[in-house]
C-alpha cells in the first residue's frame, strides 16, 4: 500500500495549483451567475431542439434577427460621429457650438426614449425632409437645377421605417455618447494638450494626435456598455413596425398564442447577444489595459 510519505515527492513535483483544497473562500469567489446562465441556455437549447412547439417559434422568431443587428450596428456608428462633435462642443471655447451641444444633450436626455423614437422617426425627420423638399424647389426657381433637382426630389413617405429607427436611435444616443467623450477627453492631462501645442500641432491635430487616443483607453468599457444598452433598446423601435426580433415575437405571439415560446426565444436571444457582447467588451478592455501598461 503506498504510503503518504511515499507520494510526498510527487506532491511536490505538481503545481500547487492542482492539489490545493476547496476551501470556503474558493466556492464564494466562483462565478456562479455565469454557471446559471450557462444552464439558462441549455435548457433552451433543449427545449429548442425537443419541443416542437419551441423550434417553430425560434425559426421563425430569428429571422428578424439580421434586421435587430442591422439597425444597432448602423445606428450606434452615427451615434459615434454624433457623440463626438457634441463632446467635442461641450467643451469647445466657441460659446456657440458650446451652447449648442449643451441644448442638444440636455433635451435627448430630458425626454423618455420612446418619446423621441416616436417624435424623431414620424415628426422631425418628415419635417426635415419637407424642408429640404422645399429649399430644392426653390434652388430649381432660382436657376440652381442640379442641387435643386436632387433636393426636390426627396420625398418623406418614401423613408422607410427602418432608415426612421436608425435615425430616431443614433439621435437618441449620440447625446449619451457625447457626455462619455466629454468625460474621456477631459480625463487627459492638460498639460498633453500644451505640450503638443508647444510642439507645432494646431488644437485639431492634437486632439486627433495626442489627447483621442488616450481617452479611448479610458472611454472604450463606457463605449462597449452603451452599445449593449443600444442594442437592447434597440427593441423599441418595434412601435415602428420595424420587423425586428421583438416586432417578429409579437406577431408570432399575436397568430399562435404561443406566448410563453415566443418570449422565452425572445428573452433568452436578447440575453445570448448581450452576454457574448460583454465578454468582447472585457477581452477588449483587458487588451487595451495591457497595451496601456506597456
Amino acid at each position: 500500500m503506498t504510503t503518504r510519505t511515499e507520494l510526498a515527492p510527487f506532491r511536490a513535483a505538481l503545481p500547487a495549483r492542482l492539489i490545493r483544497p476547496i476551501t470556503g473562500a474558493r466556492w464564494k469567489a466562483f462565478p456562479w451567475w455565469i454557471a446559471a446562465l450557462g444552464l439558462v441556455a441549455a435548457g433552451t437549447a433543449y427545449l429548442v431542439l425537443s419541443n416542437p412547439a419551441y423550434y417553430e417559434a425560434f425559426q421563425f422568431i430569428r429571422a428578424g434577427l439580421g434586421v435587430t443587428l442591422t439597425i444597432a450596428l448602423s445606428a450606434y456608428a452615427v451615434a459615434l460621429v454624433l457623440g463626438l462633435l457634441a463632446g467635442l462642443g461641450r467643451i469647445s471655447e466657441n460659446p456657440l457650438a458650446r451652447n449648442a451641444a449643451t441644448f442638444y444633450v440636455e433635451v435627448i436626455r430630458g425626454v423618455p426614449m420612446l418619446v423621441l423614437i416616436f417624435f424623431i422617426a414620424l415628426v422631425a425627420l418628415p419635417a426635415l425632409i419637407d424642408g429640404l423638399h422645399s429649399l430644392g424647389l426653390w434652388l430649381t426657381a432660382q436657376g440652381l437645377s442640379g442641387p435643386g433637382q436632387m433636393l426636390g426630389r426627396l420625398d418623406s413617405r418614401s423613408v422607410s421605417m427602418n432608415v426612421r429607427a436608425v435615425a430616431a436611435l443614433s439621435i437618441t444616443y449620440g447625446a449619451f455618447l457625447a457626455e462619455i467623450f466629454r468625460g474621456g477627453i477631459q480625463s487627459v492631462d492638460r498639460g498633453q494638450m500644451e505640450a503638443a501645442r508647444s510642439q507645432g500641432m494646431t488644437r485639431a491635430q492634437a486632439m486627433r494626435y495626442i489627447i483621442l487616443p488616450q481617452a479611448f483607453r479610458v472611454m472604450l468599457p463606457a463605449l462597449g456598455n452603451d452599445f449593449i444598452s443600444m442594442l437592447k433598446d434597440s427593441s423599441l423601435v418595434s412601435v415602428l413596425a420595424v420587423r425586428d426580433i421583438t416586432q417578429v415575437a409579437k406577431l408570432y405571439a399575436g397568430h399562435s398564442f404561443r406566448y410563453t415560446e415566443a418570449y422565452t426565444i425572445l428573452a433568452v436571444l436578447y440575453l445570448s447577444m448581450t452576454m457574448l457582447l460583454s465578454a468582447l467588451v472585457r477581452l477588449l478592455e483587458r487588451k487595451a489595459g495591457s497595451h496601456a501598461s506597456r
